[in-house]
């Protein structure tokens, strides 16, 4: 019982098989056929016949040669096994000849009666054969056994138990050969996702758990007349066979399951990839395996016969590169054509002390010099010769037929047997170049190197741990950090804060501390400090950004690392950030630690070493970042629509730089500009703090108090202004080559202000167009028509001055960008023209004051919230009046408001996809 791997075959033969063809003799195609047969095709000799239960029958007579095989093609391989069950199609095939019922030890019975007898598992098929004198008697018998075995065999827990050390057995035959283990790595590496990635043998973990219950449904769901090919080829009378097939398997009934549907598509391999295999014994390997083609594709023949071209001894490329030079002692390539895609190998074998780099280099360099260094006429017409004169001698034997029609049958269908070597016959040396020339590309590479390793260092193996064990009785800690209720009213936070000014010699602190229960005794707190004006930061924007990124990154006594350690002690989660005139202060951490968190923070915004060091290692990521950027259909396309909706001259802090024009800031960039930056603009002057959670707000207030008295004066903060502009309808298309996904996005300038007595009915409005996977534009494009991941609709209105805007966005598939665009401006249409309904609206009022809700009972949002309101001069009765008019909000408002703002035609959008597959 072997599991085929096809080393080096391809499914007709190839490279050191190569198979040509013959005439084949008389069938049973004008004799009187059984009523529940009919004959379907016949093809030069061989013809196939049709059993009502769905069973093929190929015969193929030839009076020749006096012997006889019957080969029964299960069409299930490895490539049909799931999750947990690898191995099970070869561990089958070892299962069916320990029994039915009627026989227990078929391998004992057909070496009594003289059978050549075995079975093989490939990734496609399952094959049972036997060869033996031609005798109609022993033909008619090894039928019946194997239409009793098709739906009796036992698969017995006893005889599974007794076959596994067999199994074990073939496992490890197969573990030692270092080639077959690199060749199973390389496959598993280069099909990430088709199940021809899989060792046909299975993982040693699956085979030895099998469930005996899933191996018994595997064979009731696979071994089925429906899905089997029945040969049988050499000296016989096919009438009388037909009669005894027709007899033995017509009363097994054609099964009500319908088999799984296959739709997994390896996709096209996008970079090279390596394996390094390190064992003991052997000698070195190094190899490159390509994906190729399926049996069926028209370019199989133009494939193989290049492939064979490349490795042949001694004519080769790869032997005259490899072998004669003495970079290797043996070289070699073959094509594996399959029901789907299969590959191609190239490799050679080193002796010990052979140039392991070099050889792999020269290998791949000779594959890859195919395109100045076509191979030639002769190249071909010797690997055409070969291959017809092996296909030749292959169909004139019994045996060899047999085999070729049950890998053809296994490929998709017996007939490309022969459509192949036409193929092979007409096939032309372009054919050859082109199809070469388009797989055997570096990107479709998968390199491996078989290493002996006299003690290879290998981890070790994980331990499976008894979880039930582990946890008996186990309680926990006693739960101290519980927490009590808390009131997340609107009324209630405000009554809970305790609002103030911390005087400083410079400025001021304003700040909001709300005590409050939490579990752990945690605390969340924001820190804002602003500074400077639209004149005074021109040209500053690059320089603020990554002052605010290095912060900490050292100081005059600490270094990034101390820091780290300091923060990590306080059990602290801190993170800064900043732009043109503000740098922001995000800190989580336990009640005991926060005072003096505060105090590392403000050491850190205050003494910031801004080392060079750092800011190049600062420099090489952005620049990443933004050369990834420039690539990227999201990226594109909103900073597309934000550059078309620049007013700004490029020194302003508002506008908005090209990719290009940011990268040459970060690269102008110097520490001396960092440190004047800082120098100039960091100090107290405007500053919030807010902080939600379990706290001492004496201590708290202290330590801001402490760590910015002395800070120096920033220079007087004025908030950039973002006023109302009308944006020129338009739409921007940037081509995002070799980009599987497409970004949509289209915006609208609202004049609108939070203060306005529509916003509380366009934020609704927005909520049921787009804003929640309930929403009108989810329901039409992602759950009805399935083009998008991820479609919405985004409001943004400013509190401090009438303007906003409201944008539409969608990721999607490139080739349907023209459908999508489509079905949005339905949605907004219909939106427009009926409104929403009253159940709608109901529903969407519900929804907002319920997430309202649950934003007032996150510690983290309540401390976002308050440095809002305390810019804004607000409280939490701003938050409750809103949740009152949202309240309040009717069918009549929200499609009226909808209509007064929603334009589509004056949208400006953007699409950012590969326009090649549009």
């Amino acid at each position: 019982m072997r599991s085929s791997v096809k080393l080096a075959l391809s499914f007709f033969l190839s490279s050191t098989m190569l198979i040509s063809a013959t005439a084949l003799s008389k069938t049973a195609g004008t004799a009187a056929l059984p009523a529940s047969v009919q004959m379907q095709s016949s093809v030069e000799g061989v013809t196939e016949y049709r059993l009502e239960n769905g069973l093929r029958v190929l015969l193929a007579p030839d009076e020749a040669k006096p012997s006889v095989t019957v080969n029964m093609t299960y069409l299930v391989g490895s490539r049909h096994e799931n999750y947990g069950q690898t191995g099970m199609a070869h561990l089958l095939e070892h299962m069916l000849f320990r029994g039915t019922p009627t026989l227990r030890n078929a391998l004992a019975e057909f070496s009594r009666r003289g059978l050549s007898a075995n079975g093989t598992t490939s990734n496609d098929r399952t094959n049972y054969y036997a060869s033996f004198a031609a005798d109609p008697e022993q033909l008619a018998w090894y039928l019946r056994w194997q239409a009793d075995t098709m739906v009796n065999a036992l698969i017995l827990r006893e005889d599974l138990d007794a076959e596994m050390t067999v199994v074990r057995n073939e496992m490890e035959q197969g573990e030692n050969s270092p080639f077959r283990i690199l060749m199973q790595q390389m496959q598993a590496a280069a099909y990430q996702w088709h199940s021809y990635g899989r060792s046909v043998i299975g993982a040693r973990s699956d085979v030895e758990n099998v469930d005996i219950e899933q191996l018994r449904a595997f064979y009731r769901k696979y071994y089925q007349p429906d899905n089997a090919v029945l040969i049988v080829s050499g000296k016989f009378d096919p009438e009388s066979v037909l009669k005894v097939i027709d007899d033995a398997f017509s009363p097994i009934p054609r099964p009500d399951r319908q088999l799984p549907r296959e739709y997994t598509v390896e996709p096209v391999q996008d970079g090279e990839r390596g394996v390094t295999v390190r064992r003991q014994g052997g000698t070195p390997i190094v190899a490159s395996f390509f994906h190729g083609l399926s049996a069926a594709d028209p370019d199989s023949a133009a494939f193989e016969l290049g492939i064979a071209a490349l490795g042949d001894t001694p004519s080769g490329r790869l032997y005259k590169a490899l072998v004669e030079p003495g970079l290797a002692s043996s070289a070699f390539g073959f094509a594996s054509s399959q029901r789907y895609p299969g590959y191609a190998l190239f490799g050679a074998q080193l002796e010990a002390g052979m140039d392991i780099d070099k050889a792999r280099k020269t290998l791949n360099e000779t594959l890859e010099k195919l395109a100045s260094e076509p191979l030639q006429e002769a190249d071909l017409e010797r690997m055409r010769s070969k291959w017809l004169t092996g296909w030749q001698q292959g169909t004139s034997d019994p045996a060899a037929l047999a085999s070729m029609l049950s890998e053809a049958a296994a490929a998709g269908d017996w007939r490309l047997l022969f459509l192949q070597r036409d193929r092979v016959e007409t096939v032309t040396l372009d054919d050859v170049q082109r199809v070469l020339a388009a797989r055997l590309v570096q990107s479709n590479r998968t390199e491996g190197t078989y290493l002996p390793t006299p003690e290879p260092l290998r981890a070790p193996a994980a331990p499976t741990t008894d979880l039930q064990a582990l946890l008996d009785g186990y309680q926990g800690k006693e739960n101290a950090g519980a927490a009590a209720a808390f009131d997340a009213s609107p009324e209630n936070i405000d009554a809970s804060t305790q609002r103030g000014v911390i005087e400083l010699d410079h400025g001021a602190i304003r700040t909001a501390l709300l005590t409050k229960p939490t579990r752990g005794n945690r605390v969340e707190a924001s820190l804002l400090v602003r500074f400077g004006d639209a004149d005074s930061l021109k040209g500053k924007s690059g320089v603020a950004a990554a002052t605010a990124a290095l912060l900490d990154h050292g100081t005059a006594s600490l270094s990034r690392q101390e820091i780290q350690d300091r923060f990590t002690a306080l059990q602290a989660d801190v993170g800064f950030s900043g732009s043109a005139g503000s740098v922001s202060v995000q800190i989580s951490t336990l009640r005991q630690h926060l005072p003096e968190t505060l105090a590392l923070v403000a050491d850190i915004l205050r003494n910031p070493s801004l080392d060079a060091a750092e800011l190049e290692r600062y420099k090489r990521r952005a620049l990443t970042s933004l050369s990834n950027a420039k690539s990227e259909p999201s990226a594109l396309a909103r900073q597309a629509l934000a550059r078309h909706d620049n007013p700004w001259p490029a020194d302003d802090p508002r506008y908005t730089p090209t990719f290009e024009e940011s990268m040459k800031r970060i690269e102008a960039l110097s520490a001396d500009d960092l440190k004047a930056f800082h120098k100039e603009f960091y100090g107290a002057g405007n500053m919030l703090f807010s902080a939600v959670g379990d706290m001492d707000p004496e201590a708290v207030t202290q330590a801001l108090r402490t760590g910015f008295q002395s800070w120096q004066a920033a220079p007087s903060y004025t908030r950039l202004s973002n006023p109302y502009r009308t944006v020129k309808p338009v739409h921007l298309r940037i081509d995002t080559p070799g980009k599987a996904n497409a970004f949509y996005m289209a915006r609208l300038p609202v004049k609108l202000q939070d203060t306005d007595a529509d916003y509380p009915a366009l934020i609704l409005a927005n909520y049921l167009l787009g804003g929640s996977a309930t929403s009108r534009l989810w329901n039409r494009v992602r759950v009805q028509d399935g083009l998008s991941y991820d479609v919405r609709s985004s409001l943004s209105v400013s509190a401090h001055e009438p303007s906003g805007s409201l944008s539409v966005q969608a990721i999607h598939a490139p080739d349907t960008s023209e459908r999508l665009q489509k079905v949005i401006a339905q949605e907004l249409d219909t939106a427009l023209k009926e409104g929403f309904s009253d159940e709608e609206i109901q529903a969407g009022v519900q929804a907002l004051l319920n997430y309202r809700k649950l934003a007032r009972a996150q510690d983290g949002a309540l401390a976002g919230t308050w440095m809002h309101l305390m810019d804004l001069d607000r409280t939490f009765a701003w938050s409750a009046e809103m949740d009152k008019r949202i309240a309040a909000l009717t069918k009549a408002d929200v499609d009226r408001v909808l209509r007064a703002y929603l334009k589509p035609d004056d949208m400006a959008s953007a699409l950012a996809s590969d326009q090649a597959k549009q």
